[in-house]
């Protein structure tokens, strides 16, 4: 019985060593042998197109099923903007199969450019369009930061039902903040702005008691408090005349 396993264990090894050869001399894997024509797309799509997915493969249909590079198609396929990851496979005889994730922004940076929700810093021509994503501003290099800052700046403002929707890093090193409602809120170097942030969190009820408009601007910058400008007061409608 061991004797038969090892034999069969042997033509198996010869046929995994001879295959290939025999595929060669017969032309298996040349370059347009069984021509990968067909392609199938798995993928929710919202800004990447199938007009896009299709010019970014179309180079590479038509060569063999052994010949087609899929390295080479996933580069292609990824380097479009809103490509976030790619995986390519073939199914035998003709079909490309691909299977693409969208990157899902959550804010944008520096006006130009958009953040993914894994990080990544990525560039689309309408970007600067998503006017209803976050606004966060700052060195390239301190990107890190910047969202750090928003995501805790965000979890501290949401108890008093204020958005922040923007946030920059001047190159100076310091904080203003943005809400939904357009007001700005300047807390000044970073080393600071934690505790000055805290500090009007804490008073921030009291500071707008019989405000119901809210503020337009905060200046935390100070030692013992802050300065709050209010909306400038509506001018009053004109009497009327007079009745003779």
């Amino acid at each position: 019985m061991r004797g038969s396993f090892r034999l069969a264990a042997w033509c198996l090894a010869i046929a995994l060593v001879a295959l290939p050869i025999v595929g060669v001399l017969n032309g298996w894997f040349a370059a347009g042998r069984w021509p990968v024509t067909r392609l199938t797309v798995q993928a929710a799509f919202r800004h990447v197109s199938a007009e896009q997915l299709r010019a970014a493969v179309l180079p590479h249909l038509g060569k063999g099923f052994f010949a087609m590079d899929l390295d080479e198609v996933q580069r292609a396929v990824a380097a479009l903007p809103w490509v976030g990851a790619v995986e390519a496979s073939k199914r035998w005889p003709d079909t490309l199969l691909l299977r693409v994730t969208e990157r899902q922004p959550f804010a944008r940076w520096n006006d130009d450019r958009l953040i993914g929700r894994q990080g990544e810093v990525f560039k689309v021509p309408e970007a600067a369009s998503y006017t209803a994503l976050p606004g966060l501003r700052g060195p390239d290099d301190q990107l890190s930061d910047v969202i750090a800052f928003y995501v805790d700046a965000q979890k501290a403002f949401n108890p008093l039902r204020l958005r922040v929707a923007g946030v920059t890093l001047t190159d100076r090193g310091s904080w203003v903040l943005a809400t939904g409602n357009g007001a700005q809120i300047v807390l000044g170097d970073r080393a600071q702005a934690g505790a000055r942030l805290r500090r009007f969190i804490d008073a921030y009820p009291q500071v707008m008691a019989g405000h119901a408009d809210g503020f337009v601007y905060a200046d935390l910058r100070y030692t013992n408090g802050f300065a709050v400008k209010w909306p400038t007061p509506a001018p009053a409608a004109p009497a009327g005349n007079p009745r003779t």
